[in-house]
């Protein structure tokens, strides 16, 4: 028994070192000789990453923080004996969601100052419900498309990935439907800031410009032009 508890908290371990692995920190040391939480949003995830430094940055960035999400919540597979679906595999695998997510929020690399974790987010919610997960990341583009926000779309795709599991796919696992209240509610208070500026009318719209055109860039920070930000009309 003892051992069995020991090998769940090594699996806890790993998966908040696997989520403290600060890509776009070290992206944008290692290759651009900048780090991204003096620019922009100053927050250390994806968007602010593509923000910064720009495609070629952020999206491998956005794919790492994704995938570290789904493989800390993989390693359920290896830590515990339960059997896959089940209450208590789903259990474990939400613990190590929480890991993952705390480390990247959290990384213990860099002075504990990460992202808000949304793609990392997202990676844990496709590997416990890819269903669900699917699903918001369908919300999150239609809103963005017809927005531009990408805060909104984060927001109220954290929203509906509760009411997914409740009332569309029925889950009859309370840790679930708790942990899915939980996502949107974090997603929510993490994202304060951005919805004073919503309301106030201020917030920054993305865009990504296919043609290149640079109205905006700061000085030093190369590749800005591939997904600059506007600012909303007052």
């Amino acid at each position: 028994m003892e051992q069995v508890q020991l090998f769940e908290i090594l699996g806890l371990l790993i998966a908040y070192l696997l989520g403290s692995i600060p890509t776009a920190v070290w992206v944008g040391r290692i290759f651009y000789g900048k780090d991204v939480r003096e620019f922009g949003s100053g927050n250390a995830g994806a968007t602010n990453t593509f923000r910064v430094l720009g495609k070629k940055a952020g999206i491998p960035v956005l794919l790492f923080d994704i995938l570290k999400g789904s493989i800390a919540v993989y390693l359920a597979c290896y830590f515990v004996d339960y059997q896959e679906r089940t209450s208590d595999f789903v259990n474990y695998q939400l613990v190590l969601g929480i890991g993952v997510l705390i480390g990247h929020i959290f990384p213990v690399y860099v002075g504990f100052r990460g992202g808000k974790g949304i793609a990392t987010l997202l990676g844990i919610m496709i590997a416990i419900h890819p269903q669900a997960a699917f699903s918001c990341i369908g919300i999150f583009l239609a809103v963005f498309l017809l927005t531009k926000f990408v805060s909104l779309g984060s927001m109220i795709s954290a929203i509906c990935f509760p009411l997914l599991i409740i009332l569309v796919f029925k889950s009859e696992i309370p840790s679930l439907v708790i942990f899915s209240i939980f996502i949107a509610i974090m997603v929510l208070i993490t994202h304060q800031k951005n919805i004073e500026r919503l309301l106030r009318k201020n917030e920054s719209k993305a865009n990504i410009n296919v043609l290149g055109r640079n109205k905006s860039k700061p000085s030093g920070i190369d590749g800005y032009e591939e997904f600059n930000l506007e600012d909303e009309d007052q």
